[in-house]
């Protein structure tokens, strides 16, 4: 990195972030400031995970953007560097909460933080992808049948044991897939509030992180991502507010959050969003599937917490099936 960013023509100090699961994270401290690497995890990948690459081109296309996210500087495909590839963004200072109770904060401003969640995520998904290059980051066609079959396989790669309800799950997504209502657009694809920073002094979101799984698809994955992991127990694990009194908090009910979206991108409704709902839950299902099995081989970033959240798996393809019933009417 001599020559192509301040700071980087003296020694470095490398700190790695626990959290993350996915692609290792650290800060870089130099003498002219604080950075941020981003990398792929040694050892034997899926196919198509760990896309730094798509995480960097995404995040540079965005700035300017009504969407907030970290400033890129450099991309490095050549794995002879430091064994894999990387990138380097600015580090944003502010305020992550891992807990969507929001215990740091004031009722008004749990309010605000929850707001500001529905504004930023409009936004991503009325973003002009044409305009700001990303035209070609997805193909066209039905994105559920797409990420259906993409998450499937990833998950039968991963699989230890036989999940009686994963399997059950996989093909009540299929035979139930709603029509393809035509809408397309940038889908984050794991848009959580732990995977966003605030300002240290507001409740302005300075930067939306993790972009590993983004997309062009359907906007409707994002809204039920937020709601999903809302149903989980509240708790480092869990991260939810299930039994949570979230009017006393001063949090929305999943309507009245599922409301603000709606009203900011000028929709009367979701139809349906019991499908799209257990297709979140199925989708995290597969994912942390993968993340036990990257744990038993090895090649997680941290091991025993890849262990508990693999014990997730058959509780969330029990609340997928259960989602597939529910109204949210």
């Amino acid at each position: 990195m001599r020559g192509r960013l301040p700071g980087f023509d003296a020694d470095i100090a490398a700190e790695k972030y626990q959290n993350g699961q996915s692609n290792p994270t650290f800060l870089l401290k130099t003498n002219a400031g604080a950075y941020v690497l981003r990398r792929k995890p040694l050892g034997i990948l899926l196919k198509s995970a760990h896309a730094v690459d798509r995480e960097f081109h995404v995040q540079t296309a965005l700035q300017g953007t009504d969407v907030p996210v970290a400033k890129m500087h450099h991309l490095c495909e050549d794995d002879s560097i430091i064994g894999s590839s990387f990138y380097i963004m600015d580090q944003v200072v502010g305020r992550n909460f891992s807990d969507p109770t929001l215990p740091e904060v004031t009722a008004p401003d749990r309010a605000e933080v929850m707001d500001e969640m529905s504004r930023v995520l409009a936004a991503m998904h009325t973003v002009d992808v044409a305009t700001v290059g990303l035209s070609d980051y997805g193909p066209d066609g039905n994105y559920f049948e797409r990420q259906l079959g993409r998450w499937t396989k990833q998950y039968r790669a991963s699989e230890i044991e036989v999940i009686a309800d994963m399997n059950a799950l996989i093909v009540e997504l299929d035979t139930q897939m709603p029509t393809d209502d035509g809408q397309r657009g940038l889908v984050h694809g794991d848009y959580r509030i732990d995977n966003m920073i605030y300002a240290l002094d507001g409740t302005d979101c300075r930067a939306v992180l993790d972009w590993e799984l983004s997309t062009i698809g359907h906007p409707y994955a994002d809204l039920a991502g937020v709601i999903m992991q809302w149903q989980m127990p509240p708790g480092r694990e869990g991260r939810g507010l299930a039994g949570i009194n979230r009017t006393e908090l001063g949090l929305p009910t999943d309507q009245e959050f599922i409301a603000s979206y709606c009203k900011r991108r000028n929709l009367s409704g979701v139809d349906n969003f019991g499908y799209y709902l257990s297709f979140s839950f199925f989708r995290m299902a597969a994912i942390l599937q993968g993340v036990r099995k990257r744990g038993l081989d090895g090649n997680a970033s941290n091991p025993e917490y890849a262990a508990r959240l693999g014990a997730f798996v058959p509780e969330f393809a029990r609340a997928g099936l259960t989602a597939l019933t529910r109204s949210f009417h």
